[in-house]
């Protein structure tokens, strides 16, 4: 049976289409809710295995990125969402949705304190949007979602990616293997906080985080942006060096690992 993924939508957030597609190419059931139907009860988080927070601008960043909707989510959906957090079920948040996760507290949840904010995501360090593609080396042997990865190129597209936490935080995050991505040159060697390597300015390069179980996963880039080998940067020059060396073209980018794990959970 396919699992049933809920990709969450409302009041800005607009990846919804390009997440529900690549779930559904891999093999979910996905289905686009609106969260306010999912506060009257409309649609239940019981029916659901898989729970996606897509990118976009929520709220319009006004109060600070992923804030408003992460209060929304808070007071309205609480201790659901918290239950949903907690259970044998998966959850990814990407860029505005990495944003909300961080503000629920759900990521990284250090000591299962999940609802507690132990992290958050501020201005980058260039003090501007940034667009652009980068590289990402899988740090962590624990997160579901990144199985399999080694390195992996996905573009970004944020003004506030820029990861902090405190010392002691990171600490624990480093010994419970919660650093799920961080930011790399093409040859996996680190970034070193150096831009546009590092493009935020993210605190030891960190791109995305997992909680104490490795079934949630925050992320700033956009891996449902590279579903296709096509959408990628510079394809056009992969290709020939293809056509040319007698390699065969791929047809799904690389960004569509992450959902087929996350399917494969379930499998």
């Amino acid at each position: 049976m396919k699992p049933k993924v809920l990709v969450l939508t409302g009041y800005g957030i607009n990846c919804e289409e390009e997440t529900a597609y690549c779930f559904e190419q891999k093999g979910g059931q996905a289905e686009i809710v609106h969260v306010n139907d999912l506060i009257d009860g409309h649609k239940k988080l019981d029916n659901y295995q898989i729970m996606a927070v897509p990118g976009g601008f929520s709220y319009g960043d006004d109060t600070g990125s992923g804030n408003a909707m992460a209060n929304r989510i808070k007071n309205n959906l609480g201790d659901k969402f918290l239950k949903f957090a907690q259970q044998d079920k998966l959850m990814i948040g990407i860029c505005n949705g990495f944003q909300i996760l961080t503000n629920l507290g759900v990521v990284p949840a250090l000591n299962q304190e999940y609802g507690k904010r132990q992290a958050v995501l501020m201005h980058n360090k260039t003090a501007r949007y940034e667009c652009r593609w980068v590289h990402l080396k899988n740090t962590s042997q624990k997160c579901i979602w990144t199985r399999g990865i080694n390195i992996i190129h996905l573009p970004i597209a944020h003004g506030e990616g820029n990861f902090y936490t405190e010392p002691e935080t990171l600490a624990e995050m480093k010994k419970g293997d919660q650093i799920a991505f961080k930011y790399v040159n093409a040859d996996g060697s680190i970034a070193d906080g150096i831009f546009p390597i590092n493009p935020n300015g993210a605190l030891e390069d960190i791109a995305g985080i997992t909680d104490p179980t490795g079934r949630i996963l925050g992320m700033m880039p956009h891996p449902e942006r590279f579903n296709c080998f096509t959408n990628e940067n510079g394809w056009e020059l992969t290709k020939e060096m293809l056509l040319r060396s007698g390699g065969k073209l791929p047809v799904e980018g690389a960004g569509m690992k992450v959902f087929e794990n996350a399917v494969g959970y379930f499998g």
